[in-house]
């Protein structure tokens, strides 16, 4: 009798979760309108949408031609490796030497293999479809966790943006790489894991240089969260990560290594720049100029981080101290106050940047809406804030840039930039200054 009525139970066991979806996809069509507009149902649209993206990704591949720009040059700085050259100023490819750090090296050796020594391209395409889907879940992710930017604005993340998947799948360039890794570092600080978090990080650094543009915001978190003592083991895993990976290139040339791979001062070409195009060649080649922006962009994130990021009424230098030392007692980062920093220093760095190139969109295209709908002002309604991505997505989709993309350019950052100074900031109720009861 047991025994029959266990096996009567069975069915209802499996038919639980089924009746369970049931209610949930009946829910979600009722609520239908608020399924566009309310951040609780981010996991839905984004199923749907990767679902979707899985099929526009490989129609782009299929349909689209692959156009060849650095990947042959990559293969080919990738074989000088493999065959056993270590000196980094001995290793160029057709567009010219390498100067990404060794990360770059190791993980395109592995596609190196995957793709028959670069010669397979639809594999190689393949490939990064998938790196292009893992990203899209890993900044949904992020999304989900912040709970702040309502879901119908992740159509114009995924499906609307031609260039995008272009920079992914039909030019192939390590920028998406990089940009993968920065996302799973970012899923890894809101996981409270930050030790994993700063190996991601630094492991993202080594493939492309641009994640430094995060740098400043990370280390005010690291600071905020453990103090200048705590700060220095995740900083040393960053650094040490660094070292690890280029060793056997420091061996060999440690100056060619660095120098190389960590060029700061390399001169862009006028002819692929999007955001300084009104400008003549020659003020963009002015060192006067670079210097100029540098200046500006450390200006800024100072001017943030005193005073959007450090709202406590203690001195900025309180963060050096022991959080348990502190005069406000210290507080657990929220996913606002962890997404809203790092956006916003990559934000500010790219705003300043010397030259910004088509692959380079990338580098805070998944960001965006986060930027303009997780802290909004008032006067930023929704069909401006869209005006904004769709002038943003025109500019970059304008090629050869013209003076009028790159000024129009200029403006949507202007934009974000001053919502993003005038609007509300992520801060826990319990350090904020409290207003007195009359």
């Amino acid at each position: 009798m047991a025994a029959g009525l266990r096996k009567r139970g069975q069915p209802a066991s499996v038919g639980q979760p089924a009746g369970i979806w049931k209610q949930w996809l009946q829910r979600a069509w009722q609520e239908r309108y608020l399924l566009l507009r309310e951040p609780r149902y981010t996991l839905l649209v984004a199923s749907c949408l990767c679902i979707a993206e899985v099929g526009i990704t490989f129609w782009v591949i299929h349909r689209v031609a692959y156009t060849e720009i650095d990947w042959k040059a990559y293969m080919a700085q990738v074989e000088g490796f493999v065959n056993g050259t270590y000196d980094y100023t001995q290793l160029q490819g057709d567009t010219g030497p390498l100067v990404y750090p060794a990360g770059f090296l190791y993980i395109f050796t592995g596609l190196f293999y995957a793709t028959d020594r670069g010669t397979d391209i639809p594999m190689a395409q393949n490939i990064f479809a998938v790196l292009y889907l893992v990203t899209l879940v890993l900044v949904f992710l992020i999304y989900h966790q912040t709970s702040k930017v309502p879901p119908f604005v992740f159509f114009f993340m995924c499906c609307a943006s031609y260039r995008v998947h272009s920079i992914f799948v039909l030019r192939l360039f390590n920028d998406p790489v990089a940009m993968a890794l920065l996302f799973l570092s970012i899923n890894l600080f809101l996981a409270q894991c930050w030790s994993w978090g700063c190996c991601c990080f630094s492991l993202a650094v080594s493939v492309k240089m641009n994640v430094l543009l995060f740098a400043p915001g990370l280390l005010f978190l690291l600071l905020t969260q453990f103090g200048f003592r705590g700060a220095l083991p995740k900083l040393a895993i960053c650094a040490a990560l660094q070292v690890v990976l280029g060793l056997p290139f420091l061996l060999e040339n440690p100056i060619g290594y660095l120098s190389r791979s960590f060029d700061l001062g390399r001169q862009f070409l006028f002819q692929w720049t999007v955001n300084w195009r009104f400008l003549p060649e020659t003020i963009f080649l002015h060192r006067a100029f670079h210097l100029a922006l540098l200046a500006a962009h450390l200006s800024l994130l100072l001017l943030f981080a005193l005073y959007r990021w450090h709202r406590t009424g203690e001195s900025i230098l309180a963060l050096l101290k022991d959080p348990s030392k502190r005069k406000v007692p210290p507080q657990p980062l929220t996913p606002n106050q962890i997404v809203s920093i790092l956006f916003t220093s990559n934000f500010i760095g790219i705003c300043f940047s010397r030259s910004l190139h088509y692959q380079f969109y990338v580098w805070y295209f998944h960001t965006l809406p986060y930027l303009l709908w997780a802290m909004p002002a008032r006067w930023l309604t929704h069909l401006l804030r869209l005006l904004v991505l769709g002038l943003i997505e025109l500019s970059w989709n304008t090629y050869p840039s013209t003076s009028f993309s790159s000024a129009a350019l200029h403006l949507c950052h202007a934009v974000i930039l001053l919502q993003l100074w005038l609007s509300p900031q992520f801060f826990p109720k319990s350090i904020q200054p409290s207003r007195k009861t009359h």
